[in-house]
């Protein structure tokens, strides 16, 4: 092929990928270890489900995904697995997590002519995993049926989603606390220049309460209780208001169900190991940022994100111990995804915050 060949070629393949990328959607997933997210272009979140799955492990049939499937969580006969397909932020189980996506990608494109459903797909992943790993992610989800598949840091994705100038040569620190991993990161010129992803977060804080509760009151208790009370009353500094929650599950000496009141000191209890991990290694890469930048982050602050930086006085504490400022942001929950989101809505001036991938083309090529 010459090269006005070659050229002309790759012009009109061009063309129809942009004609393509203007009649379909979107999509940006915050593919996380609880919770899946999707933000499709122009609609914004439209998708917010636990990222569980139910499956028949004797024929390998697929019952429910999302809401659905949560709630068959250890409720299920011996056949009937309630599982989640991502580990510590990672896909543990490639078909699962492939599945998964398809089911998402599909019930946001059931409008759409057939011909138009495969759309442009920009996921958050953690800022730690390994090429294998983002290698696991962009392969589901093209097989789940996305045209192009690309990948951003979570911690990028929840900066941009708190509107912080990440492009700017401006020092941004952001702690995103999810369900399987903590992302620590300095932020500057629209690339992460410092970051640590510690698989410590609100999954291990529920062991950290199932744990506890076997130790200190003999009854054992299930994942879903313990989430329930981290969310209820859960605490990182000592509250003026006093709270309790009733933990009911197996008295561990008798084998018969036991009820017993746990006060928020118990959890925070529980919960001290944990935080006093994320809390040291945020003073670690502070002790490791740059003067320069780490001027700017006194100014602005340090900035907290996912569903972990909702437990009570957890700012306080942070701020406490490092003599930074620390704010929460508006609605931590989503912070991924809308930053996802405004990448999608931005891409020309956005599209270097992108984790470079060999065999994805840039949008709009």
């Amino acid at each position: 092929m010459s090269n006005v060949e070659r050229w002309l070629h790759n012009f009109q393949k061009g063309l129809i990928e942009r004609f393509f990328g203007h009649l379909s959607h979107d999509i940006g997933i915050d593919l996380g270890t609880a919770n899946t997210l999707v933000y499709v272009k122009n609609k914004g979140i439209v998708i917010n489900e636990p990222s569980v799955v139910a499956v028949n492990q004797r024929t390998g049939q697929i019952l429910a995904i999302g809401r659905e499937a949560k709630k068959m969580v250890g409720k299920t006969p011996g056949h009937i697995v309630a599982t989640r397909p991502l580990v510590d932020g990672v896909v543990s189980d490639f078909e699962i997590t492939q599945q998964m996506l398809r089911y998402f990608i599909n019930k946001v494109t059931q409008d759409s002519f057939s011909f138009l459903r495969r759309p442009r797909v920009l996921i958050g992943i953690p800022s730690g995993v390994t090429e294998v790993e983002k290698r696991a992610v962009i392969e589901a989800t093209l097989n789940a049926g996305a045209r192009q598949a690309f990948l951003i840091d979570e911690p990028m994705a929840a900066a941009i989603g708190a509107r912080l100038p990440v492009t700017d040569a401006t020092g941004n620190m952001v702690v995103d606390i999810g369900g399987g991993t903590t992302e620590i990161a300095i932020i500057s010129l629209g690339g992460v220049v410092l970051s640590r992803s510690l698989r410590i977060a609100g999954d291990e804080m529920n062991e950290d309460i199932v744990r506890y509760s076997r130790d200190e009151f003999n009854i054992l208790i299930g994942d879903r209780t313990a989430e329930e009370a981290k969310i209820a009353i859960g605490s990182a500094y000592p509250q003026r208001e006093h709270l309790t929650f009733p933990l009911r599950g197996r008295d561990l000496v008798s084998g018969l169900p036991k009820e017993v009141i746990a006060t928020d000191e118990h959890i925070r209890e529980a919960l001290s190991r944990s935080i006093r991990v994320i809390v040291n290694n945020i003073k670690t890469i502070i002790e490791e940022t740059p003067p320069e930048l780490l001027a700017d982050i006194m100014h602005r602050g340090i900035i907290l994100a996912g569903g972990g930086s909702l437990i009570r006085g957890l700012d306080k504490l942070i701020a406490n111990q490092t003599g930074i400022p620390v704010r929460l942001m508006e609605d931590p929950l989503t912070a991924v995804v809308r930053g996802t989101g405004i990448v999608l809505d931005d891409m020309e001036n956005l599209k270097d915050v992108l984790i470079e991938e060999e065999t994805n083309k840039p949008f709009g090529t």
